[in-house]
């Protein structure tokens, strides 16, 4: 299994080119590729949102979606809460929550972000690790 997940959050109608240059400028701060991503996740009011869905489909990755309820039990464990989207959308953070939830679901522990949150001018991203057989206590 791939070891990574990117956590994506977005403005309505953001460009899938600035999605995908937005993660693979974060995929390069980290020395990964696209190759090393076993999925993509963001919040599941983004079900229909053209640009994640391109992006998604155009990478051949699954996409996971995750309500901000839920999302809201990983505030201790982001690097760059929100107090704006928080009270926008219920969680303190979509990217690194989303990146975190998808990769513990796929994990055999706890997810560690490998990336916290990067943005561009209407998009948001973070990274996280799936904890492998090595990784598990």
């Amino acid at each position: 299994m791939n070891p990574y997940v990117a956590g994506l959050g977005c403005r309505r109608g953001c460009d899938p080119a600035e999605l995908r240059a937005l993660l693979d400028r974060a995929l390069a701060e980290c020395g990964l590729h696209v190759r090393d991503l076993a999925g993509l996740a963001s919040l599941d009011r983004k079900r229909d949102e053209p640009g994640l869905l391109s992006l998604a489909h155009s990478l051949g990755l699954p996409l996971a979606f995750f309500e901000a309820g839920f999302l809201a039990t990983y505030a201790d464990r982001l690097q760059r809460p929100s107090q704006q989207v928080l009270r926008e959308v219920g969680s303190a953070g979509v990217a690194e929550a989303c990146a975190l939830a998808q990769a513990d679901a796929l994990g055999l522990a706890p997810a560690r972000l490998r990336l916290e949150k990067r943005n561009s001018a209407r998009a948001s991203v973070a990274i996280a690790r799936v904890a492998t057989e090595g990784d598990a206590p």
